[in-house]
């Protein structure tokens, strides 16, 4: 098996350990768990980085790494879910709108199609990416003791809770609206890969 094959199994391990570590009491854990998310979401830059470089490039690869990397940002949002920082309905859209539209182009790229792909998801993607950081960090650095009593008012402002629900309520719309426009501008492909 290939190092970037190796590095998307280590991702899918890590991510429910993180989990795991996140929902602990304990402030030293979560901030473990905090480095195991870097260390998985560095992973994923690497593997790809990886495979580019030296062509290590499977059918496996192409199916799981995608996966893994969805995998990964579910299971970070659902944390912040169960730490009552989200909506659950909202991550629930943002889960399956990106599986739904992952595992659409890994069956397009199976049948020899490709999907054209826009800046706008590749905005949407770094602004769940971006939130997904500042909400872990934050919320990590607030629950360590020491950082959490001596800045408590810098802390309830970057994490009010009226700030955290209507910035993600945006990038929920941006997340739903970009699936839409997905299928819209490849609807032709998608019914010659249903018709095959």
């Amino acid at each position: 098996m290939t190092l970037p094959n190796q590095l998307t199994i280590l991702r899918i391990f890590l991510s429910p350990v993180f989990l795991f570590l996140f929902l602990q009491d304990e402030p030293l854990l979560k901030q473990i768990s905090l480095i195991v998310f870097i260390i998985a979401a560095l992973s994923d830059w690497y593997d790809g980085w990886l495979a580019r470089k030296f062509n290590y490039i499977t059918e496996w690869g192409k199916f799981m790494d995608p996966l893994a990397d969805k995998f990964l940002t579910s299971v970070g949002f659902l944390g912040l879910v169960f730490v009552g920082l989200l909506e659950l309905w909202m991550v629930i859209i943002i889960i399956i709108r990106d599986f739904s539209v992952t595992l659409l182009r890994i069956y397009a790229d199976k049948k020899e199609f490709a999907f054209v792909t826009s800046y706008y998801a590749k905005w949407k993607t770094m602004l769940q990416m971006t939130f997904l950081y500042y909400l872990l960090i934050l919320y990590v650095a607030d629950v360590t003791l020491y950082l959490g009593e001596k800045h408590k008012d810098l802390f309830n402002i970057l994490l009010n809770k009226y700030l955290v629900y209507y910035v993600m309520l945006l990038i929920t719309f941006i997340t739903l609206h970009t699936g839409y426009v997905y299928v819209r501008k490849n609807i032709s492909l998608i019914k010659k890969i249903f018709t095959r």
